[in-house]
């Protein structure tokens, strides 16, 4: 929400009320997918008990399952929301809320000491009940010993082939982004197809040939 639509360059400033709004629609254009509401910075960061709140108010706005990102620091915290029955994702490796500790969108897990803490995060997660995890912007090598060493499904996004399932962003599948990351694919082009529709638009009504008499009321 807060990178592809708001525009704000990162996913740190987006609320628990933005999610919830958008999680909202979402839910009313899709009621029978698997929604998971992304629980935004600051909304499960202060205690286990702010994590279950923040989840609750997700999955009644709409959300099958909730994903939050961290792994052993969010232990309690996951296994906390597990225990009200709300289903949780967890998201490992490059976590975009860690933006600032990071240094930006930077691959992870290249050194052994990376290596060793994404793997400890991923049995965390799926120790304290999680479905699923996503890994995200890692080594391909390290996302496939994850993907063997724990019994959830791992979701790939910049994690290489050997994960059990795949994800992009829609914008980045679509061709909208401007500057899409190094490990994404556009499968079109929506983007230049819709800059070339509003140019059209403009330059008919510059030329006096919009509307026309077919698209005109008598």
């Amino acid at each position: 929400v807060g990178s592809v639509v708001q525009g704000v360059g990162t996913t740190i400033p987006v609320t628990i009320e933005e999610m919830e709004y958008h999680v909202r629609l979402v839910a009313r254009a899709n009621p029978k997918a698997l929604i998971v509401g992304d629980l935004p910075f600051g909304s499960y960061h202060v205690n286990s008990e702010q994590g279950v709140r923040s989840a609750i108010q997700l999955i009644k706005a709409g959300a099958s399952a909730v994903k939050l990102e961290g792994g052993t620091t969010m232990y309690d915290t996951i296994a906390a929301i597990c225990r009200v029955d709300i289903p949780v994702m967890g998201h490992i490796g490059l976590t975009p809320q860690s933006y600032h500790r990071m240094g930006g969108h930077k691959v992870q897990g290249r050194d052994f000491e990376g290596r060793d803490r994404i793997l400890e995060d991923a049995k965390s997660v799926d120790a304290a009940g999680a479905f699923a995890t996503v890994i995200e912007g890692v080594p391909t090598d390290l996302a496939r010993e994850i993907t063997n060493a724990i019994t959830i499904p791992t979701i790939g996004i910049g994690a290489g082939p050997h994960t059990d399932g795949q994800v992009l962003v829609l914008h980045d599948i679509l061709g909208l982004s401007s500057n899409p990351p190094s490990f994404a694919r556009s499968y079109a082009s929506v983007r230049d197809i819709a800059l070339g529709a509003c140019t059209q638009f403009v330059h008919a009504v510059h030329e006096r040939q919009w509307p026309d008499s077919q698209h005109s009321f008598d």
